[in-house]
């Protein structure tokens, strides 16, 4: 083969192979940037299920809270009831026998001053 064709094929070849390395980085770039659209409508749809379910969970809550209030509040009105029921007990027993209260008092301070004496020398 003479010197002149087989720099004119080498050249063929390496225009060839240019155009083959431009074709081939702008597919990897189309690639690229059409992954990166995905992602992010992967992230986009992830975000959104992720704030519904939340919203879900939210009022789940707040309307499970709302029963236990509703369904507690017998039993809230009648502790209350039956608290000031014995604190007029207690303070009418106390106005009978004030001696015997304090003494009663006394006692139970002497009690608890001994326990937490124990308690912090252990």
């Amino acid at each position: 083969m003479p010197a002149d064709t087989l720099s004119s094929v080498e050249t063929e070849v390496e225009s060839k192979a240019a155009k083959a390395k431009k074709a081939a980085k702008a597919a990897v770039a189309s690639a690229t940037e059409t992954g990166h659209e995905k992602l992010n409508e992967a992230i986009d749809i992830a975000d959104r299920t992720l704030r519904d379910a939340a919203k879900r969970i939210e009022k789940a809550v707040r309307e499970g809270v709302e029963t236990i209030r509703t369904q507690s509040e017998p039993y809230r009105e009648n502790a209350g009831q039956q608290f000031d029921e014995a604190q007029k007990y207690v303070v009418e027993r106390i106005k009978e026998r004030p001696v015997v209260a304090t003494l009663a008092g006394l006692g139970v301070g002497l009690l608890l001053g001994l326990l937490m004496a124990t308690r912090s020398e252990k």
